[in-house]
């Protein structure tokens, strides 16, 4: 169980690299404790022998939303293990603070929410979003009102009750890119949201483009094995603050296990996706000269995420893989395959779906750290029965265009 009897933050440390962050972010005060390993503190609860103390941290913290000096009061509102994670989580986004949850749509869901509470329910977006929370945005089911535009309209899309802007770059799953500063200009006053799930902070760190507020899916990458599910938002105190009380509200907390286990992903994050980047870029330009592909979609950043579209009937190549698993989800060490218009994004409108560029051929691929060279040879041979044109029909561009 988790020794610590403060959350109070360690002492900020000279500006250190990505990969040395990645590492000691969260972990700084092990030594100080007799320990390597960070503590878990699985309590749901802590002693209190001060009620009247105790009364006024929870008045501070209604009022507030800062985490209270001493001990936890209750897991719903603080805890220990899943402190370490926001902290490193901070640092690595550069950021003053982060708030966990339990999923990424919990953490999306906290950010409406606390908008909303101010009188702010009208978000701007761009497509294309993961399925969910284009689904979550345009079926209003927290009395927001969504406005989808493309880069270009969201200063003419703006209103005086709008709270939220939100893009996600490079986004699920054509991986189209947008620039997150001509974005966060044209924002003006009102926050830029950045859904950094795909590039995650080695790649990108959004809030040093003008991003006020990162959004990720801490099941994919930061976590990296498949095996935890959670969500973060990283962003200044002051929303942060607001963040923790929605949290504590509505109960979408990060369970301190999986706080622990994204803490040890962090460690191996920047180790992780460059080496699985390296691998999708060359099997983008074996994809790009295969005459079974129609047309290739990779990010100019970079990244281990693929999408393609192919001539022949993807679902034979979901059903033909077999070292590559196919399964929803992306960011784990082993590659994964998926059919964005039957599963993560069958819940968008079929109009909207392909507007957006997710056509019924589309295939996404996040590549994990097995050999490349097996990896092309799974993709071959499910490949293998899907029909070769004659002549090439237009040219396909080694890095996608749409949404641009």
């Amino acid at each position: 169980m988790d020794n610590e009897v403060s959350m109070t933050p360690p002492a900020p440390t000279p500006s250190r690299a990505l990969a040395t962050e990645a590492v000691h972010a969260g972990r700084d005060d092990l030594a100080s404790l007799g320990v390597h390993a960070p503590p878990i503190d699985l309590s749901t609860t802590y002693p209190s022998y001060d009620s009247r103390d105790e009364a006024m941290r929870i008045d501070a913290f209604a009022t507030t939303g800062s985490l209270p000096d001493g001990p936890p009061v209750y897991a719903r509102l603080d805890n220990p293990t899943t402190g370490r994670f926001e902290t490193a989580l901070a640092r690595l986004e550069g950021t003053d603070s982060a708030v966990a949850f339990a999923s990424g749509m919990a953490a999306l869901t906290a950010v409406l929410l606390a908008r909303a509470s101010q009188g702010l329910r009208h978000v701007v977006a761009v497509r294309p979003l993961y399925g969910c929370s284009d689904h979550l945005l345009g079926a209003g089911l927290l009395g927001t009102e969504v406005t989808w535009t493309d880069p270009a309209g969201i200063a003419d899309a703006i209103r005086p009750d709008t709270g939220l802007v939100m893009v996600e770059t490079p986004a699920n799953p054509t991986l189209a890119e947008v620039d997150i500063r001509a974005v966060a200009h044209a924002c003006g006053t009102v926050p830029l949201l950045v859904d950094n799930t795909f590039a995650t902070p080695v790649l990108q760190r959004p809030v040093e483009h003008g991003a006020r507020i990162v959004l990720h899916s801490a099941t994919k990458y930061l976590g990296g094995h498949g095996d935890v599910m959670g969500g973060v938002v990283a962003c200044d105190e002051e929303f942060a603050a607001t963040l923790r009380q929605v949290r504590f509200a509505t109960g979408g907390v990060l369970h301190p296990l999986a706080g622990y286990l994204l803490l040890r992903g962090l460690s191996t994050l920047p180790v992780r996706v460059r080496a699985a980047s390296t691998s999708a870029a060359e099997l983008v330009r074996r994809l790009t000269a295969d005459p079974r592909i129609a047309r290739v979609h990779y990010p100019r950043i970079g990244g281990a995420m693929i999408s393609f579209e192919v001539y022949g009937d993807p679902h034979r190549v979901i059903s033909g893989v077999r070292l590559i698993t196919p399964a929803v989800s992306l960011g784990s060490v082993d590659s994964l395959i998926q059919h964005p218009a039957s599963i993560s994004h069958r819940i968008v409108e079929e109009g909207d779906r392909r507007a957006a560029g997710v056509g019924d051929r589309l295939l996404r691929m996040s590549v994990g750290l097995e050999d490349v060279e097996d990896l092309w040879a799974d993709l071959c041979q499910a490949l293998s029965d899907g029909p070769v044109p004659s002549a090439r029909t237009a040219e396909r561009p080694l890095h996608s265009t749409a949404g641009r």
